[in-house]
């Protein structure tokens, strides 16, 4: 198990590795999204209350979902990082970040389109859900800007894994702000006791969709480590080797 991790953090294995998943990824993640966005959006009942408007949860929940998912992918990758000086770790979270960033701001976009209709309003400040996750899409802001000041690679992977690893507070704040406050927004509805509380038919599609969203995540974020990779390792005989043609290496 040690062995196999050890050889992992290796980025020319990694850079292998990577290669040959990324197509297997994307090829399912597409496949999972194509069979939720069909089901949910044409053979999903529509629901007593909503109507036919609850159908954004299709895109708004798994782009939530994949929001609070980054922000602990680059956070533990940071941690990583700078407990054990791994520089994979640093090329994973710093990958993650821009990631994140934009499935945060998907979040709020489709969570402000659904909220006109059915609270009467595009934003709630006085929602807690809604607040921290702006406060999430700004902790990301500021790990990429910090990234960007610091000309010295190691120098800002220090500072960028501290605070990613202080803003990681905020990710059980917006899981449970539903339960410690009261909020606009709804109670866990696949996590509940007893089971999740829709229909199989509207189930299996947001299911779907959110699978689909994580392996579209995961295909995204290898390829963009892998980047990381190279110019980090840019000077490294490896990287040499794999531009150059063997002839001209010579």
């Amino acid at each position: 198990m040690w062995s196999f991790l050890h050889k992992l953090a290796s980025p020319p294995h990694f850079y292998g590795l990577s290669a040959k998943m990324i197509p297997w990824l994307y090829a399912a993640g597409l496949v999972a999204i194509a069979y939720g966005t069909v089901a949910g959006l044409f053979y999903a009942p529509a629901d007593e209350e909503m109507n036919d408007g609850f159908r954004i949860i299709y895109v708004h929940v798994p782009a939530a979902f994949i929001s609070m998912s980054a922000y602990m992918v680059m956070a533990v990758g940071a941690g990583i990082g700078l407990i054990w000086r791994m520089k994979l770790a640093h090329a994973v979270a710093a990958g993650a970040a821009p990631l994140g960033a934009w499935f945060t701001f998907l979040a709020l976009i489709t969570g402000s389109i659904w909220g006109r209709p059915m609270w009467g309003t595009w934003w709630e400040w006085g929602d807690p859900r809604l607040t921290s996750e702006l406060l999430m899409l700004f902790l990301y802001f500021g790990y990429l800007a910090l990234r960007a000041a610091i000309d010295d690679t190691a120098k800002a992977d220090k500072a960028s894994a501290v605070l990613a690893l202080v803003g990681a507070v905020n990710i059980p704040i917006i899981h449970f702000s539903v339960e410690w406050w009261t909020s606009l927004h709804q109670g866990s509805t696949l996590l509940k006791a007893g089971g999740p509380g829709m229909h199989p038919d509207m189930l299996y599609p947001l299911l779907a969709m959110i699978l689909g969203f994580v392996l579209l995540f995961a295909a995204l974020l290898l390829a963009r480590v892998r980047t990381e990779v190279l110019h980090r390792e840019r000077r490294t005989r490896w990287v040499r080797k794999l531009i150059m043609p063997a002839g001209e290496a010579a």
